[in-house]
């Protein structure tokens, strides 16, 4: 690619991207002081509010004015005519590193699938994970990602650093980010699933996840990171080490993340080891409340649904994730009806291979309309309608993440917005631009601004250079790949 579009992939400051921009001159304050105004063809803000030719004003990283009609002076303008404008979407789950390990165990259970792939990420080191998450970001701000969790839990031993080059290449990629520091305790020797060399010994296990909240986790509204505490999940961690995880956090004023009631097997196992469904055992372990949010919460009974609800406990659906490994359907709108702050994700790369964030508000339209129809809902066509599958992605994320300054499009807000075009091929001639963007999902954002930054402009990164983001991934997969079969 040369030319104009060759120069977009350079990391450029707001105030380089005048030839891409209508505006007046630069402003003398600096980049950081100069004001943007963002016009749409729609603007959607995420509060109901849907404005023909609206327009977004930015100035110092959060939004300070929204409307439509004549728009007021700027520094700058991004003009996007044939865009809808949305509020920059908000990934709940994921396992970057598994950008290094796509494709394996293409039939597999989740319990078998793990199986498959612990002995591949026990060969992972920083580089490995640096290289994957360039890719895992770039893939989601392409999809109009703009803060993005992530889970990981796999600290193989004698391989540092691999939490801090998440952090790296966050703020290298300039995406909004919520590492989450996971854990597994619980080998096979001690009745596990993951094998023993990939666990780690407890007191350092809570000693490491103090050290990175103190190093990397900022509370400050308009923040671009905080941390969360994460142990894996009831069948990777010892209820011991789930109490003492949910204790840290609470001193420490940050989050809780984990998997929960994904598949059958995992009902199975805590049936089994511990007499009890794992939300009962979670409730049991002080993990319900509005500090905590789970990742799949597939299989819940109405019960549960309402104990969710009660508890101001998250939860995020990762349907591609789930179809692929065959787990079940989330139970959306029993969720959503129940008042559950419910977000979306993209979950690993290992199990959803394209990670598009965008797509995932499609595929969440699809399947709660099939999961009706197989409950044998006359109305089965009319559950989860584009606009709440956005929502989810917006506002939902954004309450599973406990960020209240993001996931609308407001005075006071962060600046993180999408564009998605709707006069190309895929989508021109729909009715309705939101509906046709959630029935015809996107394969890539015409722009995205991460706290102003314009991060993706004509449906190209300014962060990093594509071409070297998936050289690296192929070198981080082969070596992988070469490790385990040595």
């Amino acid at each position: 690619m040369g030319g104009t579009r060759g120069a977009l992939r350079q990391p450029l400051p707001l105030h380089r991207l005048r030839p891409h921009i209508r505006g007046g001159p630069a402003s003398s304050r600096g980049a950081d002081r100069v004001s943007l105004l963002v016009r749409a063809g729609v603007l959607a803000t995420g509060t109901g509010a849907e404005l023909a030719g609206g327009w977004v004003l930015c100035r110092d990283g959060m939004v300070v004015a929204v409307g439509g009609g004549a728009p007021p002076v700027a520094d700058e303008r991004l003009e996007l005519p044939g865009c809808v404008v949305m509020p920059g979407l908000v990934n709940g789950h994921d396992h970057m590193y598994q950008w290094a390990t796509r494709g394996y165990a293409p039939s597999g259970k989740l319990f078998d699938w793990l199986r498959t792939l612990y002995p591949v990420w026990a060969e992972m080191d920083a580089e490995t994970v640096r290289l994957a998450a360039r890719a895992a970001m770039s893939r989601l701000l392409l999809s109009g990602c703009t803060l993005s969790s992530d889970h990981h839990y796999v600290f193989p031993a004698g391989r540092p650093g691999l939490f801090e080059a998440l952090v790296d290449a966050a703020r290298e990629m300039g995406l909004r980010f919520h590492p989450c520091r996971g854990s597994m305790s619980l080998g096979e020797s001690a009745g596990g699933l993951p094998p023993d060399r990939v666990v780690e010994r407890e007191d350092l296990i809570l000693a490491e996840t103090e050290a990175m909240v103190s190093r990397y986790h900022d509370p400050r509204p308009g923040s671009m990171c905080r941390v969360a505490v994460a142990p894996c999940s009831p069948f990777s961690v010892t209820p011991g080490l789930m109490r003492e995880s949910a204790a840290l956090a609470r001193r420490l004023g940050v989050r809780l993340h984990t998997h929960l009631a994904e598949t059958a097997d995992e009902e199975r196992f805590c049936q089994e080891r511990f007499g009890m469904r794992p939300l009962e055992l979670m409730d049991e372990l002080g993990w319900l409340g509005d500090d905590v949010w789970f990742a799949h919460g597939v299989h819940l009974s109405p019960a549960e649904v309402e104990r969710l609800a009660e508890s101001h406990t998250g939860v995020v659906h990762c349907p591609s994730s789930n179809m692929r490994l065959g787990a079940g359907a989330c139970p959306v709108e029993d969720l959503v009806s129940a008042g559950v702050h419910v977000g979306l994700g993209v979950d690993g790369a290992a199990s959803n291979e394209d990670g598009n964030l965008a797509a995932e508000v499609h595929q969440a339209v699809l399947l709660a309309r099939l999961r009706a129809a197989l409950l044998g809902r006359a109305d089965a066509a009319t559950a989860l309608d584009g606009r709440q599958a956005w929502s989810l992605a917006w506002t939902g994320g954004a309450e599973c993440l406990g960020r209240d300054d993001c996931g609308t499009l407001e005075p006071g807000k962060c600046a993180d917005l999408a564009a998605f075009r709707v006069d190309d091929l895929p989508h021109v001639g729909i009715d309705d631009a939101l509906q046709a963007l959630a029935l015809a999902p996107p394969s890539r954002a015409e722009a995205v601004l991460v706290g102003g930054r314009v991060v993706v402009r004509e449906g190209h990164l300014l962060t990093a250079d594509e071409d070297s983001v998936k050289a690296g991934l192929a070198l981080a997969s082969r070596r992988l790949r070469q490790a385990v079969h040595a």
